[in-house]
């Protein structure tokens, strides 16, 4: 005895709206086994259910209605199995960029979790001892943007030629470099094959400070004039580590290279 299911039924078991379901039947994709020609009431047998079912899985492949319908009447075999193909396809894709948002969700949630447990930060002027490292300068990218950030990597893996790919990796850290005048986003590299064609930020003490945007400058211009005033030089080279702050929101922390000097005189 076949089963019928009012449409409230059917939107309920399928995680579907009513008015949804009357869509689908004015579009004659999904049109209910039958109506009742006096009150108008539409059912729904199992067979229904079951496209309705194919429909959802079907749009999470981001299909249009328009060619899901196209895809439920295929008739071919080959048809058939070239589009689970393709699907097939799309879904790792698809897995793979929502594995990319969980990464930066949980680096985004431990990076709050860590300023959380350590609410102030430096207000003031500071020294730190930091070692070596070696950078990729981007050969396009001169200030930090939402977009550029969201996908930060990707831009200095595509700046490696295709042979080279595998023999990088970066840290989880943007910053900018500035030397001469001349600006560019830099990525901090774990792994590289050789230092040629990158930068080399020298191990050694550097005179620091944490800002915001709208203070930058200021910020900058302060620590200069401390090197300038009290140790007679001025910096090769000028480093701005972004610290993210919020899911849209960043400030920095300024590093200038003193070398080996004495923080006795601090």
């Amino acid at each position: 005895m076949t089963n019928y299911f009012t449409i409230s039924e059917a939107a309920k078991i399928v995680g579907l709206t009513t008015e949804t379901l009357r869509h689908y039947d004015r579009i004659d994709l999904v049109k209910p086994c039958k109506k009742d020609q006096w009150s108008g009431y539409r059912y729904y047998s199992e067979q229904e259910i079951v496209r309705l079912n194919t429909i959802q899985a079907l749009r999470c492949m981001d299909l249009s209605l328009k060619e899901i319908k196209k895809v439920l009447e295929y008739d071919n075999l080959e048809e058939i199995v070239a589009f689970l193909n393709q699907a097939e396809q799309k879904a790792n894709e698809k897995i793979e960029q929502l594995k990319y948002a969980r990464s930066k969700i949980q680096l985004a949630r431990a990076d709050y979790e860590k300023k959380q447990n350590d609410k102030q930060m430096h207000q003031d002027i500071f020294y730190q001892q930091i070692d070596e490292r070696v950078i990729l300068l981007s050969d396009s990218m001169q200030q930090p943007t939402l977009s550029n950030l969201w996908k930060y990597h990707d831009h200095f893996y595509q700046q490696t030629n295709d042979l080279q790919q595998q023999n990088y990796s970066f840290e989880d850290l943007a910053g900018i470099y500035t030397k001469d005048g001349k600006s560019s986003l830099f990525a901090v590299c774990i792994k590289y094959p050789c230092k040629k064609d990158l930068t080399v930020l020298p191990a050694g003490t550097y005179i620091c400070a944490n800002c915001s945007e709208k203070a930058k400058e200021d910020v900058l211009n302060k620590l200069l004039d401390t090197i300038k005033q009290k140790y007679g030089k001025e910096p090769e080279f000028i480093v701005q580590i972004v610290v993210v702050t919020g899911i849209l929101q960043w400030d920095y922390q300024i590093q200038l290279f003193l070398g080996e000097v004495a923080q006795a005189d601090d």
